[in-house]
C-alpha cells in the first residue's frame, strides 16, 4: 500500500530531452519513488521551432509528436532497469519546456531535471530550463548533473 498525499498519491515528475542528464535525471527519480512509495510523471516536452527566413515542411513538423514520444519511451527504457517495482507514467507535450515542466509540478514532492539537456552551452553549470525551473517552481527541485558534463 503505498502513502498518498492529501487524496492522490506522491508524484514526482522529471523532464526528459533524451540527453545524458535527463537520463540520469530520471533515473535517480525512479530510485528516489521506490523509496517514496511515488509515482514518476516523465514528461518530454516538444515545440514547434522558430526561425525567421526559414521554411519546413508541414510533414517535418507533424512527426514533433511522434520524436518526442520515442525520446521518451528511449530514455525510459534506459532508466528502468533494475530494482523494485516503480509506476512510470509518460507524458508527451507541446508547449515550452520549462512551462510545461512547472505546470506538471503542482502538487508533486519533486521536480527532476538534469543540469543541461540538449542545447546546452559547453561548461555552462545549469541550462536555461533548469535555471527557470530552480527559479519558479511550486515544490522542491532536484537537478542532476551528468558525470563529464
Amino acid at each position: 500500500m503505498s502513502e498518498q498525499t492529501g487524496s492522490r498519491q506522491r508524484r514526482i515528475v522529471v523532464g526528459v530531452d533524451g540527453s545524458p542528464a535527463s537520463v540520469d535525471a530520471l533515473r535517480w527519480a525512479v530510485r528516489q519513488a521506490r523509496m517514496q512509495e511515488a509515482v514518476v510523471e516523465a514528461l518530454t516536452v516538444w515545440q514547434h521551432p522558430v526561425a525567421t527566413g526559414w521554411t519546413v515542411p508541414v510533414t517535418a513538423y507533424e512527426q514533433l509528436p511522434g520524436i518526442a514520444r520515442k525520446i521518451l519511451d528511449d530514455s525510459v527504457r534506459e532508466a528502468v532497469v533494475d530494482g523494485g517495482p516503480v509506476e512510470v507514467l509518460t507524458r508527451v507535450q507541446e508547449g515550452g519546456a520549462a512551462q510545461c515542466l512547472l505546470d506538471a509540478a503542482r502538487g508533486a514532492e519533486l521536480l527532476v531535471v538534469g543540469s543541461r539537456g540538449h542545447g546546452g552551452f559547453t561548461g555552462a553549470l545549469l541550462g536555461s530550463v533548469s535555471q527557470h525551473c530552480v527559479q519558479h517552481a511550486p515544490c522542491p527541485v532536484v537537478v542532476i548533473r551528468h558525470p563529464g558534463a
